[in-house]
């Protein structure tokens, strides 16, 4: 038996068919099995194998990419993850390919889409990602359109921090006059419910079918193979671990429904202007300390001493204000007074906004007391209707490219679209 073989494996408990895969262990076997997961099995509870057929060794064959004129150059840059994969199904081995002959090999039907250009920025989980990160992104896409010849990017990103990103995204490229859409895969490439093909495939015809601008994110619309969505950068959140519909827009509405044929709009849309300014770029500072505290019962004032030495924080609280237990009610309630004074004194040395653990809804602090006395205090978000994600990015960004002092003058301000004016029925 050697890695790549088909072979039946008898146990103890049960038979088990597969291609051998490599092992780390000395002392287990790693079949995968045709569903394409992988199995660990104990070679003590091993009673026989049978080599059903040899591997068959294959060569690829490189292939060259001719520009065809008249279709639009998009620009794919990798950040790692699951998403540009290549399965043998021979060996069942995954290997990470990033180059667009690669691409097109996987997902042949984009070659007829468009022009592709595809390289890769850093390989890496998105979980591992912080403002650094975020910087490069963004000047990796700014140089790729300030180049000229570029009609549309598109980042490749795991979906547990692609949010965070996106978000981060639309603050920091100035006078962005192309589409930047993110996408990403909840399945990997070696399972047959992998949601890259159509998630890569949509986002590529939402920028060649229209003349939209700014930052979004293309994932699945529901569990099938239909539609994917195009959801506002700003506005939007993971929703689910595993599910290939896990990001749903928050305090918004979709931007577009598509598919391999048609884009069905929601609403308006910043579109494309004639005047093709150089993107500017204003980035994080990867020193600044921001916080995120979920605020919960039993809360202890030592929770909210460890934020002084920070740069800003942002309190998820309950319900319509955000609220925070700083009213002593009753002889349990003592704790809650000295949280009052600890937060007052923070709020004097740092931001701190609120949000709400409610997720959809608006912050509003003048309608209880508790939420009044946030305000008096100095707490900002009042009005916000921003996820608890872009409201730390947000706060990030604008400290890292405006004083401490300017903070809570424009914290409150429409920046780059993140707050709408007015909640609609349909946001929830």
């Amino acid at each position: 038996m050697e890695e790549g073989d088909y072979v039946v494996v008898k146990t103890t408990y049960d038979e088990l068919k597969g291609v051998v895969m490599p092992s780390k262990k000395s002392e287990k076997i790693v079949l995968k099995l045709e569903s394409g997961y992988n199995i660990s099995i104990n070679k003590k509870d091993v009673r026989q194998i049978s080599v059903v057929s040899k591997e068959k060794k294959k060569e690829l064959k490189e292939k060259k990419l001719e520009y065809k004129h008249g279709l639009r150059n998009i620009v794919i840059l990798h950040t790692g993850g699951t998403f540009a994969s290549r399965v043998d199904y021979s060996t069942g081995a995954v290997s990470a390919l990033f180059n667009p002959e690669d691409l097109i090999e996987m997902f042949p039907e984009i070659k007829d889409l468009a022009n592709i250009k595809s390289r890769l920025i850093r390989n890496m989980f998105s979980e591992d990602m912080n403002f650094s990160h975020y910087d490069l992104i963004a000047g990796e896409i700014a140089l790729e359109i300030n180049s000229g010849n570029c009609d549309g990017v598109i980042v490749t990103h795991g979906t547990d921090t692609m949010h965070y990103t996106a978000a981060a995204l639309s603050f920091a490229l100035v006078d962005l006059n192309i589409p930047v859409i993110l996408t990403g895969a909840q399945r990997s490439s070696d399972r047959g419910s992998s949601d890259a093909f159509l998630n890569l495939v949509c986002a590529i015809n939402f920028i060649v079918r229209t003349d939209f601008v700014g930052v979004a994110i293309c994932m699945h619309e529901n569990l099938d193979d239909q539609n994917c969505i195009i959801m506002p950068g700003l506005k939007i959140r993971k929703m689910h671990s595993s599910r290939r519909d896990a990001f749903k827009v928050v305090n918004d509405s979709l931007i577009a429904r598509v598919n391999l044929n048609n884009v069905e709009f929601f609403n308006d849309y910043k579109h494309k202007s004639k005047d093709n300014k150089i993107v500017k770029l204003k980035l994080f500072d990867p020193s600044l300390k921001i916080g995120i505290l979920k605020i919960h019962p039993n809360l202890k004032i030592e929770e909210i001493k460890k934020y002084y030495k920070f740069d800003g924080l942002v309190i998820e609280g309950y319900g319509l204000a955000g609220h925070i237990p700083i009213n002593k009610i009753d002889e349990f309630t003592e704790e809650n007074k000295l949280i009052f004074n600890a937060l007052k004194k923070l709020a004097k040395k740092i931001p701190v906004v609120a949000t709400s653990q409610t997720i959809f809804g608006r912050i509003n602090m003048n309608v209880y007391s508790t939420g009044r006395k946030m305000l008096e205090i100095g707490i900002l978000g009042d009005n916000s209707d921003l996820t608890t994600e872009t409201s730390f990015i947000k706060l990030a960004w604008i400290l890292s490219n405006y004083g401490k002092d300017e903070v809570k003058k424009i914290y409150n301000s429409n920046l780059v679209g993140e707050i709408e004016s007015r909640s609609q029925a349909n946001f929830f």
